[in-house]
């Protein structure tokens, strides 16, 4: 399906069900809606290959090997909270027979290496200097608007730390569209996931799993949302040109993970309204 822009189109795996209207919204965070932690995949990596390199002195695996390890789990669990990815990195230190930190330990070190890398966009933000739309994805601010115009009830759930994302969910004036909440990762890890919020929002709202519509750029929230009969829309931004369309990589892993319709952003966001309006009359 292509749009009046060329450049613009929505992937479709499986329709909507045109005899069903979608009456609430989930969406994810950090590469979704949010540009402000662009780059965090290229914190995190170098930082886990770098402890699994300490602890293969003998170099028994070749660099490549342990980058691409990485890389596969960091990947997979992207959308989770980040713990899981530090338990994971655990996880391989004592499988090659390594001294293994509290896996709290990796996660300080990383947001340590990544508030580095962001905090001059924060700080861009927080003296204006820099716009909320310089770190919205393409579009993200009117689709909002007109979901919430439709009524829909919107949900923000992110793996990022509940603190940081109300943050910066403010610094981009994202905040008051959601009026389902905005939640995000708990020191008690065990007590959040996204599957969570799901499971809370159908329950609160008296919903049938096939009214939600989801949209993320991670494996989780689209397995999430397909699990409990819902639409999930992969959102294959390219981050580091927004705007650029489709990131063939992202593309490739919301395909894998089940994801029923693929969108480059949110740019052309009546169209993509239109398309998961399916035609179908709304209260």
């Amino acid at each position: 399906m292509t749009t009046t822009n060329p450049n613009y189109q929505i992937e479709i795996v499986r329709k909507p069900d045109a005899t069903r209207a979608f009456r609430a919204a989930l969406f994810d965070f950090d590469g979704t809606l949010s540009l402000i932690r662009e780059g965090w995949q290229n914190v995190m990596v170098p930082y886990f290959c770098e402890v699994l390199r300490g602890v293969d002195p003998d170099h028994k695996e070749s660099d490549e090997q342990i980058e691409r390890l990485v890389r596969d789990f960091v990947d997979k669990i992207t959308g989770k909270q980040t713990i899981y990815q530090c338990i994971r990195l655990a996880e391989e230190v004592q499988a090659r027979n390594g001294k293994a930190l509290d896996p709290l330990e990796y996660k300080k070190e990383y947001l340590r290496r990544l508030q580095e890398r962001i905090q001059s966009r924060v700080d861009a933000l927080l003296s204006a200097q820099a716009q909320p739309d310089d770190y919205v994805v393409p579009g993200a601010r009117a689709f909002l608007q007109l979901l919430r115009n439709a009524g829909y009830k919107l949900y923000l759930a992110s793996g990022t730390d509940e603190m940081y994302v109300k943050q910066e969910a403010e610094l981009l004036k994202l905040t008051e569209f959601f009026d389902g909440g905005v939640y995000g990762a708990q020191d008690d890890y065990k007590t959040f996931s996204k599957a969570m919020v799901i499971e809370r929002l159908i329950r609160v709202n008296a919903l049938d799993g096939a009214e939600l519509v989801g949209f993320g750029d991670g494996y989780v929230e689209i397995e999430n949302v397909r699990q409990v009969g819902g639409y999930a829309i992969g959102v294959a931004t390219n981050e580091a040109q927004p705007g650029a369309g489709v990131d063939q990589w992202k593309r490739t892993r919301l395909l894998d993970a089940g994801a029923d319709a693929i969108v480059p952003d949110f740019n052309q966001a009546q169209t993509l309204f239109d398309f998961i309006s399916a035609n179908t009359p709304r209260q």
